[in-house]
């Protein structure tokens, strides 16, 4: 049932694709997807979450068929990937990303590219003109990313992510990390 309702959403979202396709002749591949990202994080319901799926895993390297991605779920990079089994809540904001099999991003969670998107240096220069670095951002399987939680490095295997925390230096495999900036408290594969 499942495999035939992908069909037909595939059939209704031809002239989609076709539009889209067509404004990556025109505007570039990267806006092209930033703009359709956006008009697709807005469809409710159970229809947008096949709607969405179906559009990511024609335009994306990678996104598994069995994947959830939210109402208002936007991705700024064409370049992402989505593994098995992942869940993305509402409201959820991506870069460049990979997420591995198994991870839950919770609602809001918004994951940038790096802490040095933006040179700062000369000041004779606007920021927004002076070059900067956009990592690739790695969430790995089986990890769990809290309400909220802003993600600007990568996150090892099996790890919790507490809500609201900030993410600024590389979270190594089953921690548990909390705060602002997000500190390892403990893991999981530790006896109590």
């Amino acid at each position: 049932m499942k495999f035939l309702c992908e069909i037909i959403t595939f059939i209704l979202l031809l002239p989609i694709f076709i539009f889209y396709y067509f404004f990556c002749w025109i505007l570039g591949h990267r806006r092209a997807f930033a703009d359709f990202s956006q008009m697709m994080s807005l469809i409710p319901g159970i229809f947008g979450e096949f709607f969405r799926r179906v559009f990511y895993r024609t335009v994306l390297p990678r996104c598994e068929k069995n994947s959830c991605i939210s109402f208002g779920v936007i991705f700024s990079h064409p370049t992402a990937e989505i593994g098995e089994n992942v869940y993305i809540g509402p409201y959820c904001i991506l870069g460049d990303i990979t997420l591995e099999k198994d991870v839950l991003l919770a609602s809001g969670v918004s994951v940038a590219n790096g802490t040095k998107q933006h040179g700062t240096r000369r000041l004779d220069i606007p920021i927004r003109e002076q070059p900067g670095e956009y990592p690739r951002i790695i969430i790995g399987e089986d990890s769990w990313v809290g309400e909220r939680a802003t993600v600007l490095a990568n996150i090892g295997k099996h790890c919790i992510i507490g809500a609201g925390s900030l993410v600024v230096e590389p979270i190594p495999d089953y921690a548990i990390a909390v705060g602002v900036p997000a500190k390892v408290i403990k893991f999981r594969n530790q006896a109590e």
